[in-house]
């Protein structure tokens, strides 16, 4: 699940490829920019973006490019076999003579002038991953709808961006509040400590293929994703319910004994189609 930790590492790999070399291939596999031919153009960078990516090319163009649930891009050195996922899903194709890279699924694909990249990320909060990040800036976003459930405030990237439905339910274990609890109600010092420790596991995750918050081997997560297994701190199980403004909901998990404050009925395992992993 692609969260800002995730797109900060396809950057890495995107610039590391692309950027300072002339593109040999441009293959943008949408009807609107059937015609748009990349080639002879440089590319300047690969910036994140919370969790945008912006390919810069020379001559003042943006290919600005979102990843939402399931999307990604895949580099391939010269002659290397493609395994990204069937042709029918690839997005874009952007060649040089050293590597191709590949947009699979990309749910968001536009190409911009740069000067106009505020249309496309000119909306979101201070980036966590980003040369921008303000954490009193962030916190003051979150505050300023109080009433808001705190899950749904830090997956509002207009709020802080880069935070995923992982992030969330991982956050609030560590906070010791549920996600339902309001921003509002969240004590003085967990919320000053909130921005800190965000950053502080974006940071920690972003060189890592295997994202984990608990430092533990095999244990990666404390509650995302552990339903039906007990929670890692006080062997309650951990549970799981839908959260959302009715349009996008998310699978939430929390720890009913380590998390204080107000949370659903939880739905089963069994009803969410969810199966319980290996480990504990």
């Amino acid at each position: 699940m692609p969260e800002g930790d995730t797109v900060w590492q396809a950057a890495r790999r995107l610039h590391s490829a692309l950027a300072g070399r002339v593109l040999t291939r441009s293959d943008l596999r949408v009807p609107r920019y059937a015609t748009v031919d990349l080639t002879g153009r440089t590319v300047l960078d690969v910036t994140p973006r919370g969790k945008h990516l912006l390919t810069r090319v020379e001559g003042g163009l943006t290919l600005h490019t979102h990843l939402r649930m399931d999307g990604a891009w895949k580099v391939y050195g010269d002659g290397e076999r493609w395994n990204g996922g069937p042709a029918h899903q690839i997005r874009v194709i952007l060649g040089t003579g050293e590597h191709t890279a590949v947009g699979y699924r990309l749910p968001v694909l536009e190409l911009l002038r740069t000067t106009d990249e505020s249309r496309a990320v000119g909306h979101l909060g201070p980036d966590l991953l980003g040369p921008d990040w303000d954490p009193e800036a962030a916190l003051a976003n979150l505050l300023a709808d109080p009433a808001r459930p705190l899950g749904e405030a830090l997956l509002d990237q207009r709020n802080l961006a880069g935070i995923g439905n992982v992030y969330k339910s991982e956050l609030c274990f560590l906070l010791g509040v549920t996600p339902w609890l309001p921003v509002g109600a969240l004590p003085e010092d967990r919320a000053a400590q909130l921005p800190v420790l965000a950053k502080k596991l974006l940071e920690a995750n972003r060189d890592r293929l295997i994202r984990t918050t608990t430092g533990r081997r095999g244990q990666d997560l404390f509650v995302y994703g552990r339903v039906p297994r007990p929670c890692l701190r006080c062997r309650t199980q951990v549970r799981v319910a839908d959260q959302g403004d009715g349009s996008r909901e998310r699978p939430t998990y929390w720890c009913p004994n380590c998390q204080q404050g107000p949370a659903p009925a939880p739905a089963s395992a069994q009803a969410r189609g969810i199966r319980p992993r290996g480990g504990n």
